[in-house]
């Protein structure tokens, strides 16, 4: 039987959890009363901190038992994410928590799929939850005042918080409609291409675009790896540059590993590799001061990058690419890669691209699975939509 599960430091947030939780059985559901203190629960539970510590990798001593109160939430989060990984009975979660208890159910809560409702009420809900969301869909509900004991608007809150959980885990979203999805990146000087795709492929693919903002591309991943997509469309690989180079919107290390773990049909290009993403000019590093800037808005500018630069660019992405054995297709617009790489633009170096589009033919190492392909177009033209549609079709057939 699927129940929701009330996550809580049962030491510190036992007569908040007891409350929580009895709200929500009394709409019908069922529950589990879930202790991930590291201290004496003062509430009773379903499952107690020992049995969630007990997943750790070096068992449940390595969480417990210590005075070193950060080193412990640590390992709880580490010990209740491999606790949420061994269920199967998890209809929704709900958890209550301060600084502490906010990072180890978060922990757990990321561990779960995309789609399955989960609130964290917290004291941290009104600054920045990035650490603690991430790429998840976690819905973060302030706690307005601190959990030390109930009052007249933790009540409520908490009243609230259990109905939006029961009424998640009760209705749940209605299946998908059958066509199998497909990863798609864009970013605003590369929409006519994606958008153009997407409406090429919508017919047979329900087509998720990502905006390549960091965050953009680590949630299309995370799909690849929960084995969520059927193929990904990677046009826009721009946080890369950031990545590299210390913008404001990175991707990770791990970029391109999802593709290259999942084997999907992967359609690659180089859009927007031709910039950095910084915020306003006062924010950006001494070091590139004498540097070509294009001011995208107030609080964001966006910098050139230079041919050296590029062609590190493009090694990173090709020995990315190299480690993947499912088909991967890659296409290179050789009259630019942006809306403002183009003759007459902003940042139009036709000897940066140059550089950028070698140093991934080099390293990509081309075979019978991998491929990478000139065209004589620029990326917004709707023939290299076409020819990355057509390419996409090609590798998914086979």
């Amino acid at each position: 039987m699927k129940r929701i599960y009330v996550v809580g430091t049962a030491d510190t947030k036992g007569e908040e959890l007891a409350f929580l939780a009895d709200a929500i059985a009394a709409t019908g559901a069922s529950v589990a009363r879930v202790d991930v203190g590291t201290r004496q629960a003062t509430a009773p539970v379903d499952v107690t901190a020992k049995d969630v510590a007990g997943h750790h990798p070096d068992g449940s001593g390595a969480v417990l038992g210590g005075d070193d109160r950060g080193a412990a939430v640590a390992a709880m989060g580490m010990a209740f994410a491999n606790f949420v990984r061994s269920r199967d009975d998890i209809a929704g979660m709900i958890g209550i928590g301060g600084g502490g208890g906010t990072s180890i159910i978060t922990a757990g809560m990321r561990a779960l799929p995309l789609g399955l409702p989960k609130i964290m009420v917290s004291t941290l809900a009104s600054g920045d939850t990035a650490p603690y969301v991430d790429v998840s869909d976690i819905v973060m509900m302030p706690a307005v005042t601190d959990m030390a004991g109930l009052n007249r608007l933790s009540r409520v809150v908490l009243h609230n918080a259990a109905q939006a959980i029961a009424g998640m885990a009760a209705r749940p979203a209605p299946p998908p409609d059958g066509k199998p999805s497909i990863g798609l990146t864009m970013f605003g000087v590369t929409t006519p291409c994606v958008t153009a795709i997407a409406d090429q492929l919508r017919d047979t693919y329900d087509c998720m675009v990502f905006h390549a903002t960091g965050t953009g591309g680590r949630s299309m991943e995370k799909l690849a790896d929960s084995g969520l997509l059927s193929g990904v469309v990677d046009i826009t690989t721009t946080e890369v540059c950031d990545f590299l180079l210390g913008g404001v919107l990175p991707a990770t290390q791990d970029r391109f590993g999802a593709i290259a773990r999942s084997k999907l049909p992967y359609v690659g290009s180089v859009g927007a590799l031709d910039m950095v993403n910084f915020w306003a000019p006062s924010t950006i590093s001494e070091r590139y001061r004498d540097r070509l800037f294009y001011e995208h808005n107030p609080n964001v500018t966006l910098m050139r990058t230079t041919a050296r630069e590029c062609r590190a660019i493009g090694e990173w992405i090709g020995g990315k690419l190299a480690h993947c054995d499912g088909p991967v297709h890659f296409l290179i617009p050789e009259k630019g890669v942006s809306a403002l790489d183009i003759e007459g633009g902003a940042f139009f170096d036709p000897d940066a691209d140059a550089a950028l589009f070698e140093a991934i033919e080099r390293t990509i190492k081309p075979n019978a699975i991998r491929r990478v392909t000139r065209l004589p177009l620029h990326i917004n033209d709707p023939e290299f939509a076409q020819a990355a549609t057509a390419a996409f079709l090609d590798i998914a057939r086979q």
